[in-house]
């Protein structure tokens, strides 16, 4: 599968710029989208938020383990490859990328779901951009998908199950938004 893929890369210049934009650049669009709905002042957007955020906490730690556990070589150092993006020599499983940003776009999912599927779809091309781009195997960006979105499921039902985590989020918030609103009133 690797290999149908990313023998594509190289043939098609409007593809491969795309490609190259959704590997290195479109992950700053799930970071700017956590900002937009935080700043919404939506207290659910802010309580979607703060779950990405330790949903992201709780993935990637698990990602760090088993990329030491389960070290395997990228693409590009083990074989002949259409490498298109410049990437380090490092760990290729799981995908941090695919961790990253099926985290936030299963998090969004789990509150606002036609939002959730246009960033799920995106979190699926960055994953399928890193294929093209030669510097991961496709289970290293499904594994890093499935580790994303269990993660969020996992701390989503750690909020909606238990009373301690729920209550404490929304303390956090009250006291986020007391010193918000003194400095940028609530119009």
């Amino acid at each position: 599968m690797f290999s149908w893929i990313n023998n594509a890369a190289g043939n098609h210049p409007a593809i491969d710029a795309i490609m190259r934009f959704l590997s290195n650049d479109a992950e700053y669009l799930f970071y700017l989208a956590v900002i937009v709905y935080w700043f919404t002042r939506k207290r659910e957007n802010r309580k979607m938020v703060v779950q990405a955020l330790a949903s992201a906490c709780l993935a990637f730690v698990i990602g760090t383990i088993l990329s030491h556990l389960f070290y395997r070589d990228r693409p590009f150092v083990a074989h002949q490859v259409h490498q298109m993006i410049e990437h380090a020599a490092n760990a290729s499983f799981p995908s941090d990328h695919s961790i990253g940003s099926f985290v936030i776009a299963f998090s969004i999912f789990l509150f606002r779901k036609k939002d959730g599927v246009v960033w799920m779809l995106l979190a699926a091309l960055i994953a399928f951009s890193r294929i093209w781009n030669g510097v991961h195997y496709p289970t290293d960006v499904l594994s890093g998908a499935i580790l994303g979105i269990l993660s969020s499921v996992v701390v989503y039902q750690l909020f909606t199950k238990l009373t301690w985590p729920r209550k404490m989020l929304s303390g956090a918030i009250n006291i986020y938004e007391s010193v918000e609103f003194r400095i940028w009133r609530k119009s």
